[in-house]
């Protein structure tokens, strides 16, 4: 990866006429600037309510700007005591997400399958005998991506993937649907600090190899030990305060105009090789 920024270009929105709403879309559509999905919402005072009582895991509470009222207090106060993230935004957005569904200026985004621990992951290269191998995906927001990288992931063994609980896609269906299945069979944990996670992989002697520009090239990489791949986001890469608490710098050498890969490519290369050497 000669530039850490991978390419991922999305589809810029048809003007409308004045006055005019947009045309509702189909089920299978693109993520919002931020990275949500309309795929998988849960609309409402009462369905948050009941999912809330549920116990089942959400990914985060977004909540319309101002309506800090009645129910609304106690839906807020219910999410954070859970530690489940309360993302304000402006009523336009929530319309938009919703297909212009009756929302009451609150929507949650509850994960397509439950969350292990970091811990549950070790443990599986425990029992499976070997040293654990482990990708950590750090602030991917596209959908599609992250699905492709939990393909790759599972496709060529890896343990388990990290992902963070603010500013990337959660489990969603959409996540679900481009992992073609590998989603059931992949352990997942989400942390609140990627930073703080890393520190505490090292110190379980897990060595941290960040996937980014200027490294050595990853067929030159040694990753016969116990570790941990991170993958950086769409436009900005590897965080630099998780880059900089990495033991390696690993990237792909480009030989042609281009001069990176999508995240979900360079993961199919780099975690392919890291496989192939823990099988060696």
């Amino acid at each position: 990866m000669e530039n850490k920024k991978y390419n991922n270009k999305g589809a810029s929105a048809r003007p409308q006429k004045q006055g005019q709403r947009p045309p509702k879309r189909d089920n299978d559509r693109r993520p919002y600037d931020d990275g949500e999905m309309s795929e998988g919402l849960i609309i409402g005072r009462n369905a948050v309510r009941e999912l809330l009582k549920s116990g089942r895991t959400v990914d985060k509470l977004l909540v319309q700007k101002g309506e800090r009222e009645g129910s609304i207090v106690v839906l807020v106060a219910e999410a954070i005591e859970r530690h489940i993230p309360v993302v304000e935004t402006d009523r336009a957005k929530l319309d938009k997400m919703t297909n212009y569904a009756v929302h009451q200026g609150v929507v949650a985004m509850a994960a397509e399958k439950e969350y292990c621990t970091v811990e549950d992951i070790l443990a599986i290269a425990e029992e499976r005998g070997e040293k654990p191998f482990i990708v950590i995906a750090d602030g991917i927001t596209d959908p599609h991506n992250l699905g492709a990288v939990i393909r790759c992931a599972e496709g060529v063994g890896a343990h388990g993937l990290i992902i963070p609980k603010r500013r990337a896609v959660g489990l969603t269906p959409a996540v679900s649907k481009a992992s073609c299945g590998a989603i059931e069979h992949l352990a997942v944990a989400k942390v609140t600090n990627i930073a703080a996670t890393v520190d505490e992989l090292k110190e379980r002697g897990i060595w941290i190899f960040s996937a980014e520009a200027g490294g050595e090239a990853y067929y030159n990489t040694d990753f016969n030990c116990p570790c941990a791949i991170v993958l950086g986001s769409e436009g900005d890469g590897v965080s630099k305060i998780v880059k900089d608490r990495s033991d390696y710098i690993t990237s792909i050498p480009m030989y042609g105009k281009v001069n990176s890969f999508n995240v979900s490519t360079a993961a199919a290369v780099i975690l392919a090789e890291v496989s192939k050497q823990h099988r060696s």
